[in-house]
């Protein structure tokens, strides 16, 4: 575990004193290390006796028959692609923590969401949301602005989010071609727009985390 992290999971339990349910929001653009911080600060809220469960937004992506007949599909990952107004319904609802809610994740190697697989107990006091678009100033992923108690945005050098996501596709055995479509036809652009319009954080880091 990293200082860092144990230096935020220190800064939450402060912010959080006596809170039931805490919220914390890590955004940032894709191949930032959004999965990764939110599974370490869980573990290192819960070493400390801490009951802690993480919420992915990627849950949320509309299914690619919708986005094909769209003329989406190719742009998977703009605000434009994910149910918004539920992934609002299910924050709302776990805010308020007094039932359980069943979440949706998303099967990355299937390209597909999953829905009621990710269940968030009303005992567990901190909830990790991560996802790109926590933090964004547009359209209806603004109504998220004061939800979180505690917020958190990765924002690398666009150069380290390159190097990231070539990796991360290679890894799904795309060719060249098929991965530089992903990388400069997409997630970059993608990444631009989520750096270039956020609220502020809490705590912004300018790393990418493995």
């Amino acid at each position: 575990m990293s200082a860092r992290i144990e230096d935020i999971a220190g800064e939450v339990l402060g912010r959080a004193g006596d809170a039931r349910r805490f919220l914390i929001g890590i955004a940032g653009p894709p191949g930032s290390g959004k999965s990764t911080m939110a599974d370490n600060l869980a573990a290192a809220l819960k070493a400390k006796g801490e009951s802690a469960a993480v919420l992915p937004m990627d849950g949320f992506h509309m299914d690619n028959a919708i986005l094909i007949e769209r003329g989406l599909l190719a742009r998977k990952g703009i605000p434009e692609t994910f149910d918004v107004r539920g992934f609002l319904d299910i924050i709302r609802a776990v805010r308020r923590a007094d039932q359980e809610v069943l979440a949706p994740v998303f099967d990355r190697s299937r390209e597909l969401a999953i829905a009621s697989a990710r269940p968030i107990d009303p005992k567990d006091r901190f909830i990790i949301v991560e996802g790109n678009y926590l933090l964004f100033t547009q359209g209806k992923w603004a109504e998220l602005d004061g939800i979180f108690d505690f917020s958190i945005m990765l924002a690398p050098p666009i150069e380290v989010l390159e190097e990231r996501l070539w990796a991360r596709w290679r890894g799904y055995n795309l060719d060249e071609e098929a991965a530089s479509a992903k990388v400069y036809g997409n997630d970059l652009p993608n990444g631009r727009l989520i750096l270039e319009n956020r609220r502020p954080a809490d705590v912004t880091l300018e790393i990418a985390l493995a």
